[in-house]
């Protein structure tokens, strides 16, 4: 019976890169890890409270265009982006970004960005802010480009052009230094109207494509905020997005898909179907770290699952309220999407609505790692 040492001798003898080979296998990943990113609203104390071990990236929002400049709003926001890059201190693997726009946040960006000259120097602007910083990177979170989106914000149908350029633009003056991304809206709309993809993707690290507010504050008719699938005609969902992507050749590992970690709620609701796609009046947003208190049984509220959406939701026939969110079971579902898929991640909005402790930030966690 021969030693497993002598075993080793042997093929090393037999073949000399045999032991190179192997110690190369064994000190390698077996896979790229998954992102787990975390848009953030709060300030830099705060976020210490949260599992930061357990996230890959923080994207700090919103930063504001200020001419053609990539600015901070005040000397908080100053602040705050100086505790954060200093977190990285306590924790090597996290990287710090920062986020322009949001969901009112762009109303001059598609006049800058119709001049190459403006696009350059946004790019300038920007590559000396991380610097100033150490921030790791920019992800753009113009909403929309060439379709309608915050009420009154200008959009035209050359944004389209012009937001592949300004990404091009931005790749040249960051190089491969920094992180680039974009946020991207997860309906068909945006997907088929907003983006050249195969002129973008090329340019970016990733897209974190927004697949919640798919029923937003707008629609006088409830459902499925952020499903996971989608079964009716006309309804969007997280896999159509990703499907109708992958068929246009964007890189799996380049998707990020988005999760809610916060609850939509409606009013005058009528109770046929519990609620789900019923006549409505949007109502207010929910937190997650509210979600005990607020869907008390004393609200007279009762949980529900969608099995064929992946989806939660609740219901209150004595209020005539209807939430539609995700939960543990619905995040768990999406990592698992994530992972057959072969996806690049997971992003939420925000980290400020969940619990410190025993949050979803920990199921995402646990669901990859299981």
């Amino acid at each position: 019976m021969f030693s497993i040492r002598e075993i080793l001798i042997s093929l090393k003898k037999i073949f000399p890169f045999f032991l190179l080979f192997t110690s190369h296998i064994v000190n390698s990943p077996v896979a790229a890890q998954e992102k787990v990113i975390a848009y953030y609203t709060g300030n830099g104390e705060n976020i210490r409270q949260f599992p930061l071990k357990k996230l890959t990236h923080v994207i700090y929002s919103f930063l504001h265009l200020s001419h053609d400049s990539l600015r901070c709003k005040n000397e908080n926001q100053q602040e705050t982006l100086r505790e954060l890059v200093a977190l990285k201190k306590d924790f090597p693997h996290l990287k710090v970004m920062v986020s322009l726009g949001g969901w009112g946040g762009c109303a001059s960006c598609s006049a800058v960005f119709s001049s190459e000259k403006q696009r350059n120097n946004f790019a300038k602007t920007t590559v000396a802010l991380f610097e100033k910083y150490g921030i790791d990177g920019l992800d753009l979170d113009w909403e929309y480009p060439a379709i309608e989106g915050y009420p009154g914000h200008a959009y035209a149908a050359a944004d389209k052009e012009n937001f592949t350029a300004l990404l091009k633009s931005l790749r040249k003056a960051m190089g491969k230094k920094y992180i680039l991304s974009f946020a991207a809206g997860g309906f068909m709309q945006y997907l088929e109207n907003a983006i050249d993809w195969a002129a973008v993707m090329p340019e970016v690290d990733f897209v974190n494509l927004m697949t919640y507010d798919l029923v937003n504050g707008y629609s006088k008719v409830t459902g499925h905020h952020t499903p996971l699938y989608d079964y009716k005609p006309q309804q969007e969902s997280t896999r159509k997005c990703v499907n109708w992507l992958l068929a246009r050749g964007v890189p799996s590992a380049k998707l990020i898909i988005g999760a809610a970690f916060y609850a939509r709620v409606w009013e005058d609701v009528l109770p046929m179907h519990n609620g789900l796609y019923q006549a409505g009046k949007f109502k207010t947003g929910v937190p997650f770290k509210n979600f005990k208190t607020y869907f008390s049984d004393s609200a007279g509220f009762q949980y529900h699952w969608d099995k064929q959406a992946r989806a939660p939701y609740q219901y209150s026939a004595r209020k005539k309220l209807f939430a539609t969110f995700d939960n543990r079971r619905s995040i768990r579902a999406k990592v698992h999407f994530v992972q057959s898929k072969k996806l690049g991640g997971i992003m939420f909005w925000e980290l400020s609505l969940d619990q410190p402790e025993n949050g979803l930030v920990d199921e995402i966690y646990s669901a990859l790692h299981q």
